[in-house]
């Protein structure tokens, strides 16, 4: 055989040989990456929302928002996510929901950008205790010395640090700083400082001791009802039927979508601010205000007709759950 012709077959045999271990490499690596990806069906969880009892976790919970006047005394102070209200007066400020842990820097922020002081925060109040709302009410009352007022029903849950909570106290990740609570509210009880009287409603079923608050502020010789809700949602997870660490939220819940029918409001905000669209509003406001128009914040409309898409949702859960049951 010529030599350029034996060179010529060792060649390809030597190509041949390279091609076969890349495909080998390609099938391995193709191997374990579905063996990272993608767990066999015995192995993945059969239902991963009760596998993984986690509250949702978004971006703009950690994300600075403008602090601005709402209406009348009552200051945003939050995050792009997670809703955090001053309430002003002479005697001192109210602060309504700590946020996270994590959130106090930016709460404190907010507030001194407003030209306040944050250690003039005397009360320290929650919508309800889950971690993105009352995490860094330890830090806050150290801070501050404001004194912790919390609904009876999420009294004990704070004190815990959460490990008490129905839902997620198995779930050290949601777990936070443990606060003293120095008042514990009960359904109606009024937080009154300075010119201003907040009323505690019990609107349970999201926590036992869920709160929405109510106040009147005035605003160019007008007062106003203004309505803070604390939350309605059925959280992913929730079991409304044959719940036994918490017999009777299908009751709790039912009894919180009444409450809220029952109050007048004429200002809607909420534990978070896409509960009323708290973004388009505040961008509305420099040209509705400049116009002479209403304030944005004004939305009477838009809390009824939350609150029957929340009762909706709500109910259409429940009877699913009801008839999964049967």
């Amino acid at each position: 055989m010529p030599v350029y012709s034996l060179r010529r077959m060792l060649i390809r045999l030597a190509r041949l040989r390279l091609l076969f271990v890349f495909v080998l490499v390609l099938v391995l690596a193709g191997g374990l990456l579905a063996q990272t990806n993608f767990p066999p069906a015995s192995t993945a969880p059969k239902n991963p929302t009760k596998a993984s009892p986690v509250l949702p976790n978004s971006p703009d919970w950690r994300e600075p928002f403008p602090p601005h006047r709402m209406i009348g005394n009552i200051y945003y102070v939050g995050s792009r996510g997670l809703a955090s209200y001053l309430i002003t007066t002479p005697a001192g400020h109210i602060l309504i929901n700590a946020n996270l842990k994590s959130s106090v820097p930016l709460i404190r922020e907010s507030i001194e950008k407003l030209g306040f002081r944050f250690t003039d925060v005397k009360i320290l109040l929650i919508s309800h205790a889950h971690f993105d709302h009352d995490g860094g009410s330890a830090a806050i009352k150290k801070l501050t010395g404001a004194k912790y007022m919390v609904m009876d029903g999420d009294a004990q849950v704070v004190e815990s640090g959460g490990k008490s909570d129905f839902q997620y106290g198995n779930a050290p990740s949601l777990w936070y700083p443990a606060a003293k609570v120095d008042r514990v509210l009960h359904d109606g009880d009024k937080v009154t400082l300075g010119d201003t009287a907040l009323v505690a409603h019990l609107t349970p079923g999201h926590t036992r001791g869920c709160t929405t608050w109510s106040l009147k502020v005035s605003e160019a010789g007008k007062t106003y009802d203004v309505v803070i809700v604390g939350s309605p949602n059925v959280n992913p997870g929730y079991k409304l039927v044959n719940n036994p660490r918490y017999p009777e939220i299908a009751r709790d819940y039912e009894r919180g979508f009444r409450v809220l029918k029952s109050l007048p409001c004429d200002v809607f905000l909420g534990a978070h601010g896409n509960y009323y669209g708290m973004e388009a509003k505040y961008a509305q406001m420099p040209e509705r205000l400049k116009a002479g128009g209403a304030n944005p914040y004004i939305d009477p409309e838009g809390y009824k007709s939350y609150v029957a898409e929340r009762e909706q949702t709500f109910r259409s859960e429940l009877q699913k759950q009801t008839a999964a049951a049967k």
